[in-house]
């Protein structure tokens, strides 16, 4: 069973909220610049705005798939790593939250 839309903006809204130096921000807003991501590339274009290290950046992309379910995962092989896609019906919802706060 799917989320409604405002449990989803509630949930993003929450997790904007907690966001004490930006980091939160920041990954959301490059979640949804990128589209699809790895770990490695996401922190690259984390790491141009905000001093960070790898394992904050994944264990925040860990958090948004688990608390928020805005994302999808996929492994090709167990060798390869994980790509992240952000999922179409959420993508406008990210965006919206982004921009009213």
């Amino acid at each position: 069973m799917k989320p409604q839309r405002s449990e989803i903006i509630g949930r993003m809204v929450r997790f904007l909220n907690l966001d004490t130096d930006g980091l939160r921000r920041i990954v959301l807003e490059s979640i949804v610049e990128a589209g699809e991501f790895t770990i490695g590339s996401l922190h690259e274009i984390v790491r141009r705005r905000l001093d960070v290290s790898k394992k904050a950046v994944a264990s925040m992309v860990g958090y948004i798939c688990s608390s928020l379910g805005i994302l999808h995962v996929m492994q090709k092989s167990y060798r390869a790593p994980r790509s992240y896609v952000l999922r179409n019906e959420y993508a406008d919802i990210a965006r919206e939250v982004l921009a009213g706060l």
